[in-house]
């Protein structure tokens, strides 16, 4: 081998462990596919992802965004399960109400087995807000409205009886004493739609996660009466109560990440599983990931499918209690 071969190979191998080079072995097209209209959470964690990847260089082209609505991503799930199960390059974004969902088998005919489990990066947390002028200042005053008159309000939320923004609602009414289906609750395709209807003054209240109202906090639109969280958040969330802090025992954790279809080939599965856990070491990644409201809950593989599997059976016993799953 001449000297000058050796120089070149060694250069290769420098070039290789680039981030900038780190597109080797990527799908030659990316998509994340988010099961909803533009607007909240699943909007949102395509976006960070797509972001991230560019930023990385670990892909040469930007990446697609898609929105599927339709079931709290029950169509999604169906089409990449019987239509588009080996694309390398696609990806569909979760939360924790797709797999409450999948619990109680609204996904059709497919379970929770169908699709290959790729990647958590991130946590939410229930909340739920009003209107910044609104009459209802803290939870417990529009808890005491809730039972007195369960009619006098109108929750919003991202998506139908059953699903966990209503789960959400649900807990806090039964908490307080309030039978949960007294409730009025209507529905919504996406978490953007319940808070335009709020801010119309057309619901006096959204049941959702908090970072959808991140853009909003710090403005005289919104105001959240409560996150779901054993603790309150750290940064520009900590003025934000608990429900636990006010009265009412209730923790709701958001996961988010992506599943990619269940003939996606072992060697592109891989790929995304890599990428993802070297963007959870990324200081660009955190920050991105903070920008959104979410915070650290790194998964992928193996640990990712145990974690979704062990939530469905937990989510099925909790439907049970509402009379939603058998």
């Amino acid at each position: 081998m001449t000297k000058g071969t050796l120089h070149a190979l060694t250069l290769l191998a420098l070039l290789a462990g680039h981030p900038a080079f780190a597109a080797e072995g990527a799908p030659s097209r990316t998509e994340c596919i988010a099961p909803a209209k533009p607007g909240g959470g699943f909007d949102l964690t395509c976006k960070l992802l797509q972001v991230s990847l560019q930023e990385s260089g670990a892909i040469d082209k930007p990446m697609r965004v898609t929105y599927m609505p339709g079931g709290v991503g029950a169509v999604a799930y169906n089409a990449i399960v019987a239509q588009r199960p080996a694309e390398a390059g696609t990806v569909v974004a979760f939360s924790s109400g797709s797999l409450l969902n999948l619990s109680q088998g609204k996904f059709g005919r497919y379970g929770v087995d169908d699709v290959r489990w790729l990647a958590a990066v991130g946590t939410d947390y229930g909340m739920i807000a009003v209107r910044h002028d609104s009459p209802y200042q803290s939870l417990k005053e529009l808890v005491a409205t809730l039972k007195q008159n369960p009619d006098s309000v109108v929750i919003g939320a991202g998506a139908s009886i059953g699903s966990q923004d209503w789960m959400k609602a649900a807990l806090l009414a039964k908490l307080a004493g309030v039978d949960p289906h007294k409730m009025r609750y209507v529905a919504f395709e996406g978490g953007g739609e319940p808070v335009t209807a709020l801010l119309g003054n057309h619901v006096q209240a959204v049941s959702g996660d908090l970072s959808e109202m991140v853009p909003y906090l710090g403005g005289d639109k919104l105001k959240v009466l409560a996150v779901f969280a054993k603790d309150r958040l750290p940064g520009q969330l900590a003025d934000i109560p608990t429900a636990r802090e006010q009265g009412y025992d209730l923790v709701w954790p958001v996961i988010r990440g992506f599943y990619v279809g269940p003939k996606v080939s072992d060697a592109g599965y891989q790929w995304w599983k890599q990428t993802f856990d070297q963007l959870a070491k990324s200081d660009a990644f955190k920050a991105q990931r903070d920008q959104r409201g979410l915070f650290a809950f790194d998964l992928t593989g193996d640990e990712l499918d145990r974690y979704v599997k062990a939530q469905v059976a937990d989510y099925r016993e909790q439907a049970k209690a509402f009379g939603l799953a058998k």
